[in-house]
């Protein structure tokens, strides 16, 4: 079975539970970053699939207590709880792995009223996949500058947006961004490189990605009145 790479530093050991087109990607990809994945479905198809991708795949029912310890889901840094339609099985695994002391319990929400639940009972991380996923889809289409978007809460965000015919040749001193609109460009992207907290002194070229971070309201005044 793939063991990833030894020499992977800050390596971790992640429990997925349910297999789905979500827990599966989020497998895959812990799996490609060099952790340790153990991976649990109640479907012996799925657990096949995974057999050669994550480091330990089992084929078990996560709502049985002496199953988890067995398996020994105490030891792991994280447990991510990716059931898919069975909201009763996704609430009983998450009071199961809190009642056993787990501290890192991610779980994805079907809905509203699922999120309330596993809210009360403890859930350390609610992720709605859906829903991140499609306010990220809507702000790409409904302004053509944003190039993606990334929610960190009600009020802020980050956005990447492509330089305008209007910033082209100016330095960021003279832009003077900060002050004028209470936004901070947090890297600048070109063909060749990405340069991290640039310089005041840099000048804008075309073709540059802009990463900004602010006020929702502040970066829209940005866009309106600057791009």
């Amino acid at each position: 079975m793939h063991k990833g790479d030894d020499t992977v530093s800050n390596r971790k050991q992640f429990v997925v539970i349910g297999l789905g087109r979500f827990g599966g990607s989020i497998c895959k990809e812990l799996v490609k970053i060099g952790h340790e994945v153990l991976v649990m479905d109640k479907d012996e198809q799925q657990i096949q699939e995974f057999s050669n991708i994550a480091t330990h795949a089992v084929v078990a029912n996560s709502t049985d207590e002496s199953t988890l310890r067995s398996l020994g889901v105490r030891n792991f840094d994280f447990v991510v709880v990716a059931i898919g339609d069975n909201i009763q099985e996704s609430i009983l695994t998450t009071l199961l792995l809190k009642e056993m002391g787990l501290k890192n319990i991610w779980v994805k929400a079907k809905n509203d009223y699922h999120h309330k639940v596993l809210e009360k009972i403890g859930a350390d991380h609610i992720i709605h996949p859906e829903k991140d996923m499609g306010r990220r889809i809507a702000q790409q289409m409904s302004d053509e500058k944003v190039i993606d978007f990334i929610e960190l809460s009600d009020e802020y965000s980050i956005v990447e947006l492509f330089a305008t015919p209007k910033l082209e040749t100016k330095s960021l001193i003279d832009l003077d961004i900060r002050a004028r609109y209470g936004v901070t460009i947090l890297a600048v992207k070109n063909k060749e490189n990405i340069d991290i907290s640039p310089e005041p002194t840099y000048v804008i070229e075309r073709g540059d990605l802009l990463i900004v971070i602010g006020h929702n309201k502040d970066i829209k005044r940005f866009e309106d009145q600057a791009m």
